[in-house]
């Protein structure tokens, strides 16, 4: 009976092992250099003073975790949508459900003596993944245009739709049914409003894509930011009907939000679908199409996007005109199809050789096993690859690898996978947290180097300064954030063709300001630089219900892993 007792303990400190405070402690007896003798030794010094106080308050807009390291995100209600498939009777080429039903039976441990032969994996299909979000302001036509892209490829039959077509009349709602396809909840059918980011998967015959459907109303733009984060194009969903592009782009809507965000978080291209063209007040009018595109493409080039990265196109998503056929579509737009833009785009580069990185979305558990989501941003996951789980530090093992219900012998990166792990808790595996290589890790940092454009501020805090506080969403993690010290200062010129002017150490600095500075954050994240894996170094910052600044890390403090 005595030797008993002394087992449990044993395995307790295997899951209580992130001591990823201990390696932050050391450098703090490094607190010489704060004069300024030299820039980079003067931003680590600072952030290494103020990580003693306690963590900033939470804002009220989104509030953060605790201060406890493994506590999962608070801001994670993005991936409880992966579970409701929007089509229950989707074809096997097209699946709206993000999570597998694996039909594992036993436990983790009969997982492991029962190995699947590397034959019996499938090899992944060839075809280029990529990852579509839509995004726009608030009744633009998003739902129903993703239900109707869903629907016209095989991936709904007709009975769904007329379901959801009775549905709809007994609600008096009957241009909503295609948007039921994707917002499944009672609460999304009731209001017609995007909560949560809804994903659902179809095929063209040259790509794979898989569609995220991101919230338009400005109450769930961090829905929408862990939505775009995951993204490799962006579709921008803007009204033709008279009023509403007005009201989602002239008078302080979403739409310019949006697309700020969606080129800070990384998406490289972006269609740019004039919807409702077959609207009473449009009828299809060219000159309202060309309105829209010289209005929206001024103001989409100044976010940084250039001509070769925007695509403009009109059509109807709940008629489907120019979605895969052209249907009614007037004869004075002679370009492509959505599904077929969708066809010729070409996936971005992707560094599948390097080191292993995957933001997790989410965990839990299934028929007793612990299963992990993510997108592959980096490298290559594989059957029996060790991993490191950041910032806890907790190492694991991938056991299986699952890309759409599918069992397959690898996944490079692109790929949204969920992973079947032995080694480590659901708890472990929460938004935000980073899946590495156990050899080539991620840097966790409480604090980094970044060049910032501050892009707006509220009336009551009208200044950028050192001290001012926010929260700051990087990859899956959203983390409140310090600004600790502004550097420099680059100011536009006033005219075209004049050189740009330079301050040094400003003590504050205004919306549409270009700077460079030193954040601090309330716990460790991993992060990189931006010439490294630039998903993990684009971040935004947040306060009161607005995006503040976007921005890109550009130097890692040089002691400590």
């Amino acid at each position: 009976a005595p030797p008993a007792p002394p087992a449990p303990p044993a395995p307790a400190p295997k899951a209580e092992a992130p001591p990823k405070a201990a390696p932050k402690a050391e450098p703090k007896a490094e607190p010489a250099p704060a004069p300024a003798a030299e820039e980079e030794a003067d931003w680590e010094a600072q952030a290494e003073e103020r990580e003693a106080p306690p963590a900033p308050a939470p804002k009220a807009e989104e509030p953060a975790p605790k201060k406890e390291a493994p506590a999962p995100k608070k801001e994670a209600p993005a991936p409880k949508k992966p579970e409701p498939t929007p089509a229950p009777a989707a074809q096997a080429s097209c699946s709206a459900a993000a999570v597998p039903e694996l039909e594992a039976a036993g436990s983790e441990e009969e997982e492991e003596a029962k190995p699947v032969k590397e034959g019996e994996r499938k090899i992944p299909d060839k075809r280029p993944h990529l990852n579509v979000v839509f995004i726009g302001h608030v009744d633009a036509g998003k739902s129903t245009t993703c239900g109707q892209i869903l629907y016209l490829s095989g991936c709904v039959d007709e009975r769904t739709i007329e379901k959801y077509q009775k549905e709809a009349r007994e609600q008096s709602r009957e241009s909503w049914f295609l948007a039921y396809i994707m917002d499944t909840s009672d609460e999304e059918k009731a209001k017609g409003k995007t909560v949560e980011v809804g994903r659902a998967v179809f095929e063209t015959p040259n790509r794979r894509f898989t569609v995220l459907d991101a919230p338009g109303h400005k109450s769930y733009v961090p829905n929408m930011i862990s939505g775009a984060s995951q993204a490799d194009i962006g579709v921008l969903i803007i009204s033709a009907r008279k009023g509403e592009f007005e009201a989602g782009f002239v008078n302080g809507g979403q739409t310019m939000e949006h697309a700020l965000l969606a080129k800070t978080l990384g998406v490289e291209k972006l269609i740019i679908a004039v919807n409702k063209m077959d609207d009473p007040s449009v009828e299809w009018d060219d000159g309202r199409y060309n309105t829209i595109q010289k209005d929206l493409g001024e103001f989409l080039k100044k976010t940084g996007f250039k001509d070769n990265q925007l695509i403009f196109l009109p059509m109807s998503g709940l008629k489907g005109d120019n979605i895969k056929e052209r249907k009614e579509t007037a004869a004075w737009y002679t370009g492509k199809t959505l599904l077929d833009t969708f066809d010729s785009i070409e996936p971005p580069p992707r560094q599948q050789d390097k080191a292993l990185r995957i933001p997790m979305l989410d965990g839990y558990k299934d028929m007793g096993a612990t299963m992990a989501i993510g997108k592959v941003e980096q490298g290559t996951v594989k059957p029996g690859q060790k991993v490191v789980v950041l910032p806890v530090g907790h190492k694991c093992t991938v056991t299986n690898v699952y890309i759409k219900d599918e069992e397959v012998q690898y996944a490079r990166c692109g790929e949204n996978v969920t992973l079947k792990m032995s080694g480590i808790g659901e708890s472990d595996l929460v938004k935000g947290y980073v899946m590495s290589d156990i050899d080539d890790a991620a840097r966790v940092v409480t604090k980094f180097k970044a060049q910032l454009q501050v892009h707006e501020l509220s009336t009551e805090r009208p200044l950028f300064t050192s001290g001012y506080k926010a929260v700051l969403h990087v990859h899956t993690a959203a983390e409140e954030c310090e600004i600790l010290k502004l550097y420099e200062h680059n100011i536009p010129p006033e005219r075209k063709g004049q050189p740009w002017k330079t301050e040094k150490n400003p003590r504050f600095v205004r919306a549409g300001s270009i700077l460079t500075c030193s954040i601090a954050l309330a716990r460790s994240t991993p992060v990189d630089l931006f010439s490294g894996v630039q998903q993990l170094s684009r971040f935004t910052l947040r306060d009161e219900g607005r995006t503040i600044a976007i921005g890109k890390v550009t130097e890692l403090p040089k002691d400590g892993k």
